[in-house]
């Protein structure tokens, strides 16, 4: 975890650390103050900063977020509240491949439920959870914006459009195989 101080002396500054990080926490932050500073630390660079951390860190730990809002100058609860909007960004570690089943109007009414349901039942999660071993992270997405290919599935950041629940659970498997 990252500890930080509410410290800055301006905007070409970055908020110091209040206790010293490994090396590798340190390469992280370097990583997130370079994208702030790119951008001026203006506020409007926020989804930016919290692709950059996730990036970095994996997903996005309450640390992080406290640092990117002292860093952006933004109050914290708008830094959380862009963080938990997006599906795409996790405030829990992922597992090591994902899996997003829109579950958008059209999505669910051609079956996303039902592709959902049988994953839920394969894996052994619910949604928004990952399995034990660290495999595979469930999310449920509120519209992926692929209404036309509906129902809709991203696995490892791939789109596959009109998916049936027996083909989403056979790439599933192969994950699990390996």
């Amino acid at each position: 975890m990252v500890a930080t101080t509410a410290k800055s002396a301006s905007k070409d500054q970055a908020p110091e650390r209040a206790s010293k990080p490994s090396k590798d926490v340190d390469r992280r932050l370097k990583r997130l103050d370079i994208t702030m500073k790119r951008n001026q630390y203006k506020g409007d660079a926020l989804i930016e900063v919290l692709h950059a951390a996730q990036d970095a860190f994996g997903y996005l730990e309450e640390d992080v977020l406290v640092y990117i809002a002292q860093g952006l100058k933004l109050p914290l609860s708008r830094v959380y509240g862009v963080a938990t909007f997006y599906h795409l960004f996790s405030l829990k570690p992922t597992g090591a491949h994902s899996c997003v089943v829109c579950m958008g109007t059209a999505c669910y009414v051609k079956g996303g439920g039902k592709v959902m349901d049988a994953l839920q039942d394969e894996l052994g999660i619910e949604a928004g959870e990952t399995t034990p071993d660290g495999n595979v992270s469930l999310m449920a997405a509120r519209c992926l914006g692929a209404c036309g290919i509906a129902p809709a599935v991203v696995l490892d950041g791939t789109v596959m459009g009109k998916q049936e629940a027996q083909q989403v659970l056979t790439e599933v498997k192969r994950w699990e195989n390996g």
